[in-house]
């Protein structure tokens, strides 16, 4: 299982996580197909649906290549769920020390909600330096980001929430972002139709835009 920092690094270099919410598991293949082709393999599953732990099993064991985060992680039996179906790592919304702690006795690297000074220090305390900023727009965006890295310029930051086209690269610019998440391009309305193609199209443009 690869280590926070390589996850990072992997992060910075794809620039985007698609945050997959599913009401099928089986869906996460052909899904996780137009992802790849658009040289995006990776995805972070939600458990905003019972799908989520056996969408990444599958995911594990049919695209064992794809960096797969499990997302909206609330529980401890979800972190339990997410560790024995094969996710690389856990991302949750907020910053829950109980969470936290359970994922780094268990060696499962986890990327925390943190949008405050209070939940940044809370997560530098416990050794970690890469958190999800959620929910980005609404928490101040941008410039939030960047008043936040004055005193915290070692942190590395993957915000999610209200990013699309139109403002990722302005998230991108900013040095200490590492990538940003987004479900514009696999929204689940997409992923019930089965609508692949659009899906496909959709990451395309977002990928040639960040790349």
């Amino acid at each position: 299982m690869p280590n926070l920092t390589t996850i990072t690094t992997q992060l910075h270099q794809l620039k985007v996580v698609p945050v997959i919410a599913l009401d099928h598991a089986e869906d996460i293949l052909p899904l996780a197909d137009m992802l790849a082709q658009n040289e995006l393999s990776i995805a972070e599953i939600t458990f905003r649906s019972p799908a989520a732990e056996e969408a990444i099993r599958l995911l594990r064991q049919k695209r064992p290549d794809f960096l797969i985060a499990a997302g909206t992680v609330l529980t401890s039996e979800q972190v339990f769920q997410a560790k024995n179906a094969g996710a690389d790592f856990v991302v949750t919304p907020g910053f829950n020390p109980k969470i936290v702690q359970l994922c780094q006795d268990l060696g499962l690297p986890i990327i925390p909600g943190a949008n405050n000074p209070m939940a940044i220090e809370a997560a530098l305390e416990l050794g970690i330096e890469t958190v999800k900023f959620f929910p980005a727009e609404a928490s101040g965006g941008v410039k939030m980001i960047k008043a936040l890295l004055g005193p915290y310029a070692q942190l590395k930051i993957m915000p999610t929430g209200g990013i699309g086209l139109q403002n990722i690269r302005d998230y991108l610019a900013i040095p200490n972002v590492v990538a940003c998440g987004g479900s514009w391009f696999v929204e689940k309305k997409l992923i019930n139709d089965k609508n692949w193609s659009e899906i496909g199209r959709l990451t395309k443009e977002v990928v040639e835009l960040v790349q």
